[in-house]
């Protein structure tokens, strides 16, 4: 199968909304087969562990490649140099950087849209938007500017706008925007980095300034703290922005992303955390015990795996650090992970580097 085969596809299943195990698991394998032809780290490391499109027979065999190897390992189908984005992770203390590489955009457009009109907007086709981030041009090789950009340009009003520019947070502006939504009862939707929203309420507090926004404003908060603001227990940081900007915390949305997805999954409001995240149909989540990557009953708590079909260039499983329990509906995330489930990631990306060693500086 081609590229343009395979992208073709995926479009063609993300399009037709079909939510049975079985048209996942035939398109997974489709995937799996693309990835096992033209991923050679991939392959090998797939056919060391006797993993091949034959005896592969459902997408929960597909091998996950843990999360940092994106740092280590070139993981594309096609030449690197004609990638049309490069999507990177955030800075680690080594400086190192994953990278993930898109030949183009068609497929990571039309699964954010998607997703986005169901998961946030509701009924709603344009609201009026705040973006607390830098734009695609500060930031090209980040997927949130990405995000954000797509999410301003389809789905916000035209008087939407961003509020950081130079990576400083225009506050007079954005005061502004807020007193004007509380003088007309537009609904009005903030979007952006969680580190961004604590630095809005540090102003906030400082200044004695509140605000009640209008019923069926919303908040979209992603991607954590990441050192970049002080850390904040996630039910006071919800119970903040709630009274601060006078949103319910039910419409407080937490979107659950990664550079390495090309899926969102969210949650439906923070009125009691952690709450539960789901992902469209074509992406679907197991729970599993790193040490052994055997799925964990329900109920327990183990460690992350996505299968996301949207992830047409690279690989379509991943095992990520974050600590998760399933439960109905969905996932609960608990956090990142430690002692025995780190231990556990550490294995599995050893493992993965052993396997394609040779194959990659």
């Amino acid at each position: 199968m081609t590229q343009k085969e395979m992208i073709e596809s995926t479009a063609q299943f993300i399009d037709r909304n079909e939510s049975t195990e079985e048209r996942f698991n035939q398109q997974a394998l489709q995937l799996f087969r693309y990835h096992y032809q033209y991923n050679i780290p991939y392959r090998t490391f797939c056919s060391q562990k006797g993993k091949t499109p034959r005896t592969v027979k459902t997408w929960r065999d597909i091998p996950p490649v843990p999360i940092n190897a994106f740092k280590d390992v070139t993981l594309s189908c096609c030449d690197p140099e004609q990638a049309e984005a490069i999507y990177m992770t955030s800075g680690t203390t080594q400086g190192i950087r994953g990278k993930h590489y898109h030949p183009t955009l068609d497929i990571f457009d039309k699964s954010m849209i998607k997703n986005f009109q169901e998961r946030f907007m509701g009924n709603t086709d344009k609201i009026r938007m705040g973006i607390l981030f830098p734009t695609e041009q500060e930031m090209p090789n980040s997927s949130l500017a990405r995000y954000l950009k797509l999410a301003k340009e389809r789905f916000g009003t035209e008087d939407s706008r961003y509020f950081i520019q130079n990576h400083e947070l225009d506050m007079e502006g954005l005061q502004k925007e807020l007193r004007n939504a509380e003088a007309t009862g537009e609904p009005y939707a903030l979007l952006g980095a969680s580190y961004s929203f604590v630095h809005l309420l540090e102003e906030l507090e400082r200044g004695n300034q509140t605000f009640t926004l209008p019923k069926g404003s919303k908040v979209l908060d992603t991607g954590g703290f990441k050192k970049q603001s002080k850390e904040l227990e996630l039910d006071e940081f919800y119970q903040l922005l709630s009274t601060y900007l006078g949103v319910d915390r039910a419409a407080c949305i937490n979107m659950y992303g990664m550079t390495e997805l090309s899926t969102q999954l969210y949650d439906n409001g923070n009125q009691s955390v952690p709450a539960i995240k789901s992902g469209p149909n074509w992406i679907k989540t197991r729970v599993v015990n790193p040490l052994t990557g055997e799925e964990v009953t329900k109920g327990e708590r183990g460690v992350i795996v996505h299968c996301d079909l949207a992830n047409v260039n690279s690989v379509s499983t991943i095992l990520t650090e974050d600590v998760g329990v399933f439960v109905a509906g969905g996932f609960l995330l608990l956090g990142r992970v430690e002692g025995t489930e780190a231990k556990g990631c550490s294995l599995a990306m050893a493992e993965f580097l052993k396997a394609s060693k040779g194959l990659e500086k």
